[in-house]
């Protein structure tokens, strides 16, 4: 099992409460949630690759990129599909997706440098002409001209769930921000360490239907098992 060290952080936290309903003002607050806190990492992490090449973390591991990859190719679906990456940090997932063949790949993030970081990556890559990185924040100024096939998150909506300033309402924008971006029946595959399956169906159910769900690494502890990490595949209900 690989979980990376903000991701790791995420997951302490989570363990930590009880979950909570959409309603529920409050989902742990912490730093995590913040674009401050974000801001300083990518900062770190833009400095270090310079310095040394080094790309900077990869989210819950490298085998959470293979797994989105690998439903891609046993879902054979289209290399033109439009595919947005829901806060792209380093861009590596899109990396990974552009060395496969897709070509019609935006990441976003609302870190000026993260979006630098990514960058500087798919160009060291080759991959450039394949990928468009914007800074955009998804729950304000993303407002994109056409709707996409397909949504990535991978962390983003855990780190919007402990946002200190009013989490259940952010959590509930970012909802509706993706109704607004995806086209009716789009796929939205979502990684998760902070929600379970049953939490992240409670959250989207009213507006998106599970259709997959991904293998995660599992743990057992007390005679009990479980995932430290949730993934699944959802598709928007074409009637909303």
């Amino acid at each position: 099992m690989i979980i990376t060290s903000s991701a790791r952080a995420l997951h302490a936290l989570r363990l930590s409460h009880a979950p909570l309903s959409m309603d529920e003002d409050q989902f742990c607050p912490s730093a995590l949630g913040t674009k401050e806190h974000w801001d300083a990492v990518y900062s770190r992490e833009l400095k270090t690759f310079h310095e040394y090449g080094d790309e900077g973390e990869i989210w819950f591991g490298e085998s959470s990129m293979t797994r989105v990859v690998q439903w891609f190719n046993a879902q054979k679906i289209p290399l033109s599909s439009s595919i947005v990456d829901i806060g792209t940090g380093n861009g590596m997932l899109l990396v990974e997706l552009a060395k496969w063949g897709y070509n019609n790949l935006l990441g976003i993030d609302y870190c000026s440098d993260a979006i630098k970081l990514a960058r500087s990556i798919c160009e060291r890559e080759g991959v450039s002409q394949s990928i468009y990185l914007q800074a955009a924040d998804f729950l304000g100024s993303f407002n994109p001209e056409e709707q996409f096939d397909i949504g990535l998150d991978k962390g983003t909506f855990d780190a919007v769930s402990l946002n200190p300033s009013d989490s259940g309402e952010k959590r509930r924008q970012y909802i509706k921000s993706l109704c607004r971006i995806l086209k009716p029946n789009g796929i939205f595959i979502i990684t998760s360490c902070n929600w379970t399956k049953d939490e992240l169906l409670q959250q989207f159910g009213d507006e998106f239907e599970v259709t997959d769900e991904l293998p995660t690494p599992s743990f057992g502890f007390g005679g009990h098992s479980g995932h430290s990490v949730t993934a699944l595949v959802f598709r928007r209900r074409a009637c909303h």
